[in-house]
């Protein structure tokens, strides 16, 4: 589950809307009073979404704070709904001040469902090999297909099952057979 991170610039507003998130059930990260801190907080977990005012103790903006969160963050700005003209432009969502509890928890609870989306789909896509890495695997194939007198599909075939059998990547396979071959040498 995705971590939410609680950043206003008193630190009693953050520590109520970390205590109220925490009896909802909710993964809250230490409250935060700065940018500095929650960029800190944000670079030490994998994703998760950062639920902040305005501007932070620290003269941090929220615009700020967006572009220095790591990609899988999402940003939920809590201020007046004056600011919310500029974030439509930010992708930021946005929350009215004072904070509604039933607004804030349902809104929460949309951008974790659209996270889990992200993810589900991401994981969905093929991992794209670097050029580094297809080399060890067409190096493999071709030893593969010179001493072993396969086609390159069969070779290819081959070193995906031992990858499947193994529980190794394809690329890890792939230089066991060019390990083997180098010792036969």
């Amino acid at each position: 589950m995705a971590t939410l991170i609680v950043a206003f610039p008193r630190i009693e507003e953050a520590k109520a809307v970390r205590n109220l998130l925490v009896r909802k059930g909710y993964e809250v990260a230490n409250p935060c009073t700065t940018g500095a801190q929650v960029i800190n907080q944000a670079d030490n977990l994998s994703d998760g979404i950062i639920i902040c005012g305005y501007k932070l103790s620290d003269n941090m903006l929220y615009s700020e704070i967006k572009e220095y969160k790591p990609k899988s963050f999402e940003m939920l700005l809590v201020a007046s709904k004056n600011v919310w003209l500029e974030c439509q432009e930010e992708e930021i969502l946005c929350a009215a001040m004072p904070i509604k509890v039933n607004e804030l928890l349902s809104t929460i609870e949309m951008m974790l469902q659209t996270q889990l989306r992200k993810r589900k789909a991401k994981r969905k896509q093929p991992r794209r090999r670097s050029p580094q890495e297809q080399k060890v695997i067409d190096d493999a194939k071709a030893l593969l297909m010179n001493n072993n007198n396969m086609s390159e599909e069969e070779a290819f075939r081959y070193i995906q099952k031992c990858s499947m059998d193994s529980g190794n990547t394809m690329v890890e396979s792939a230089a066991m057979v060019i390990d083997i071959y180098s010792e036969i040498r």
